[in-house]
């Protein structure tokens, strides 16, 4: 949801030195004409002049404000990280990596604070990274809660053109037309929207027999959704701080061998492999307990775990840190944490070819396929697989999928990799730049939504017959859409298993994994000029999938925005929060920019 603030819509209009000039020569011999200036005596013409100027202005402002763009206020969380709400920008004491927690629950909706401040102030909040819950001084200047995003929004995209989905787009609330609410747009008119394991599915009802197909995001877009997994280049504070065990590790291989060798304190490795068989070097989710933590932190001295209590790896999760923040009358819930497995995932890297030859492989497993991207380093051929195989099987039926691509990554050099497994499709970057391939990178339906046990290592990096080194390696997944159409705390289990399982150790123990296979799918029919909009914020959104049947002045909210309450295209993010030091009101540069 956003609202407008009156000093967020000003438009200033700003004269020519043609439009000052004075008609002087038009006023000789005029009474007062040649009296000097300040003798109290004010022409017509100029009285004229001032009230066609500001006639003039207040018109070109109304239609501008009407027919060109807004600017707008983000109040809430619903889109993060996209774009953010009130919240405060936070710094891990433990492992120093830098994020943002929410701090709405500080302010009403007009945007003043709630009574008594001390119990809704935000207290703390929890680390993506190392996992660390530590608490925050509002009274401190690094720990203050800043306002949301200010936005100029388009309108005339949807005067005179069609809304295209994944769009960020104002509307008014349909419950309540004077409040303003900021979604992304996933459903089109004429369509039946279905949200499953994640995803998003659409049918198109206009045409018979027609069945529900994934939804893509395009490549800008999915990047600017991606929430961050682990940098590991946060991986020597983690184990300074008693977890001494990497989360990248690699495979067992024979004793003779060439393996994997930890670098730079566990930021880099390196590898000379041989060309018989490929090395692996494989990430594993291991993020410790608040009782863990509980246990390295006891007195003064830092110590290792205790012997017998080890980190095990965990499926990732739909943890956000955004929503991890908590107030006193507020205590974190275990969803909170992230219950809902997440399979879309991208692998970043920095890769240093110091041989001639060879291959490396870039993999990302989901329900137990394995995605790859392998390079030919002679020829700098990248060839996309699954399984490892040119066919895959899907539905009974056999599926050519070998899409290959010319790249960069030929001979020894630095290359700057990302990629992608999202929405059934795998992408990659290299330096920067989408790489384009002979073939379509979408891959058919695999039923692989159900995590399996390779998913406790859903990421590698292989080495055949070639030399080299990998080094600043990040993962990111993508936003999990929770199918619920209920109130909060969203979940995608039944209702009588909320509490099932208590905690997130469920994600480490494939026992209690049968609970994935009664995750639900909700659908939303939508008719001709409805749309459904959803925030990028799934966990805590209040968007189209819990307004249906919420009743607001004795009338059911409809599920769907219609095109009528559409306002315009999110455009710019123009001023985020600014910072009182070292300059007053210095603007945060690094947000500006388009959104996505």
């Amino acid at each position: 949801m956003t609202k407008r603030g009156a000093s967020d819509s000003k438009t200033t209009i700003v004269q020519t030195s043609q439009s000052r000039r004075s008609d002087v020569g038009r006023d000789r011999g005029k009474p007062g004409a040649n009296q000097p200036k300040g003798a109290g005596f004010i022409s017509a013409a100029a009285v004229r002049e001032t009230v066609e100027s500001v006639v003039i202005a207040f018109v070109l402002a109304f239609m501008f404000r009407t027919f060109e763009a807004e600017a707008f206020v983000i109040p809430t969380g619903s889109m993060a990280p996209t774009l953010m709400g009130r919240h405060k920008d936070v710094t891990c004491p433990e492992c120093g990596f830098a994020f943002q927690a929410s701090a709405s629950e500080e302010v009403n909706e007009d945007g003043t604070p709630k009574e008594p401040r001390e119990r809704y102030t935000v207290r703390s909040c929890t680390c993506p990274m190392c996992r660390r819950t530590f608490e925050v001084d509002s009274g401190r200047r690094e720990h203050r809660s800043f306002k949301g995003d200010r936005i100029i929004v388009a309108k005339f995209p949807y005067q005179f053109g069609e809304p295209q989905r994944w769009d960020v787009a104002v509307f008014r609330y349909p419950g309540e037309a004077y409040k303003n609410y900021i979604k992304r747009l996933v459903g089109l008119p004429h369509e039946t929207v279905r949200i499953y394991c994640g995803d998003i599915y659409v049918r198109d009802d206009r045409q018979p027999n027609a069945e529900f197909q994934i939804q893509r995001k395009p490549p800008g877009k999915l990047l600017a959704m991606l929430q961050p997994v682990f940098d590991n280049d946060l991986m020597p504070a983690i184990m300074r701080s008693g977890f001494t065990t990497p989360r990248w590790q690699p495979d067992q291989i024979a004793p003779d061998a060439a393996g994997w060798q930890p670098e730079d304190d566990y930021r880099a490795y390196r590898v000379d492999a041989g060309p018989q068989s490929e090395v692996w070097l494989r990430y594993r989710h291991l993020t410790p307990t608040q009782a863990q933590w509980a246990m390295v932190a006891r007195g003064r001295q830092r110590q290792p775990l205790p012997p017998g209590e080890v980190l095990r790896p965990q499926l990732i999760s739909d943890f956000s840190a955004y929503n991890s923040s908590q107030s006193w009358d507020s205590p974190q819930q275990p969803d909170m944490l992230g219950v809902h497995p997440v399979g879309d995932l991208v692998l970043e890297c920095q890769l240093e070819v110091r041989s001639q030859s060879g291959q490396a492989v870039l993999e990302l497993v989901k329900g137990g396929r394995r995605f790859q991207c392998r390079f030919d380093l002679s020829s700098g051929a990248a060839t996309m697989c699954i399984d490892g195989r040119p066919m895959v099987e899907s539905g009974g039926k056999q599926y050519r999928y070998h899409p290959t691509a010319k790249t960069q990554v030929r001979g020894p050099g630095r290359y700057r990799l990302r990629f992608s497994n999202c929405d059934e499709q795998l992408l990659l970057w290299v330096n920067g730049k989408l790489v384009r391939f002979d073939d379509d990178t979408c891959y058919p339906p695999l039923g692989n939504q159900q995590p399996q046990l390779a998913d406790l290592a859903p990421a590698g990096i292989a080495a055949l017959g070639a030399a080299l080194r990998v080094s600043h390696i990040k993962l990111w997944r993508d936003v999990y859409y929770i199918a619920d159409s209920s109130s909060q705390p969203l979940s995608d289990y039944p209702k009588s298993e909320i509490g099932l399982p208590p905690s997130i150790d469920f994600l480490s123990n494939p026992q209690q994994w049968n609970v994935f296979q009664r995750r639900r799918s909700v659908e939303f029919a939508l008719k001709a000029d409805e749309f459904l909009a959803l925030g990028d914020n799934s966990l805590k959104s209040k968007d189209g999938r819990v307004w249906g049947g919420v009743e607001v002045d004795g009338k059911l909210v409809p599920s769907c925005v219609h095109r009528d309450l559409l306002i315009g295209k999110a455009l710019f993010i123009y001023w985020p929060h600014s910072w009182d030091w070292p300059v007053p009101m210095f603007p945060n540069f690094a947000r500006m920019g388009f959104v996505r």
